[in-house]
This record gives C-alpha cells, sequence and structure tokens, in this order.
C-alpha cells in the first residue's frame, strides 16, 4: 500500500512538472488595440541538450514587431505581407515581422532564460479569442522541442502535449 501511494506521488509529481515545462507567456492577456510585451518564458532545453536556437511564429492581428537583442544571442527577424492591412496610427501597415529569431545561444537543459519582443495587438480582433505564439527550440543533433500545438474548437492548451504559448484577449480599456 505504502509502495502504492509513493509511486502515485511520484507519477503526479512528474505530469505537474510536465505541466510548467512548456514554454509559456509571462503575461496572459492583454486588451485589443494595445501593445503587448511578449516575454517568453523557456524552462529547459531539449531532452538534456541545451537549447540554441529559439523561433517564434508571429500571428496574424499583432503586427510593428520589435524584438529585444540578448546578449550571446544573435537576432533576426523574417518579414512578409500581412493578411491585412492594420491602422498603425494613421498609417496603413500591410507587411512586418513574421518570425523572430535568436540563435547561437546555449542555454543549458538545467536552467531558464527568457525572450521578449513587443508588438501590437490589432483593435479589430475579438476579446475572449486566444492568440497564439508558436515556438520551436532547436538543440544540437538536430533535437527540437515544437511548441505549436493549437487547441481545436472544444478543447483546451491543457489537452495538448506541447501546446503553443497563448494569450487571452480582453476588451479594450477606455
Amino acid at each position: 500500500m505504502f509502495k502504492t501511494i509513493i509511486a502515485a506521488t511520484a507519477i503526479a509529481a512528474c505530469s505537474s512538472a510536465a505541466a510548467f515545462a512548456h514554454v509559456t507567456l509571462e503575461g496572459k492577456e492583454a486588451p485589443v488595440g494595445s501593445t503587448y510585451k511578449v516575454v517568453l518564458r523557456v524552462p529547459h532545453g531539449c531532452e538534456g541538450k541545451p537549447t540554441q536556437v529559439v523561433r517564434v511564429q508571429i500571428p496574424e492581428g499583432f503586427y510593428g514587431v520589435k524584438p529585444q537583442p540578448k546578449a550571446g544571442w544573435t537576432l533576426e527577424t523574417v518579414k512578409g505581407p500581412y493578411e491585412k492591412a492594420y491602422d498603425n496610427h494613421g498609417s496603413k501597415v500591410s507587411e512586418g515581422v513574421k518570425q523572430v529569431v535568436w540563435s547561437g545561444g546555449n542555454l543549458p537543459d538545467d536552467q531558464y532564460d527568457e525572450f521578449v519582443f513587443r508588438g501590437t495587438i490589432a483593435a479589430d480582433l475579438k476579446p475572449g479569442e486566444m492568440m497564439y505564439f508558436p515556438v520551436v527550440q532547436e538543440c544540437p543533433d538536430g533535437a527540437k522541442e515544437r511548441w505549436i500545438e493549437i487547441p481545436a474548437a472544444g478543447q483546451k492548451a491543457s489537452d495538448l502535449e506541447l501546446p503553443a504559448p497563448g494569450l487571452k484577449l480582453i476588451p479594450a480599456a477606455n
């Protein structure tokens, strides 16, 4: 009986540790039409190997992206057209950063770090919806952690093995 309790406790501890092992956002919600600072929390490398590249796909409706440089890492942005034009303080913006890549760094598996960029959440998005920022961690020997799963209708991010970090959109502040 005692061994069963210990085994059950160990399984529960591992399960809850796995829940905290995901790449997550520091801020969990933001108003539509606002500037938002994305702080990605990367809690580990890839199965014992260090993270050397962090790639973030920028979702449609998040524009004017400006990444923060990170000491010891090379910063790159990939630009392209948006699906539609956005109003940026009276000017129409139809293209911009679609992906942010930090590379050449070394985040050991037993350490944690944060990767930061900012942008604007389109004012015409609907409060209550989620905005997802898919992330891929690249490690030596081709190892990768792909935090890219987006919940289907009626599904929760907690139901997924490798969920993309999600931001809940809330009504604009008046």
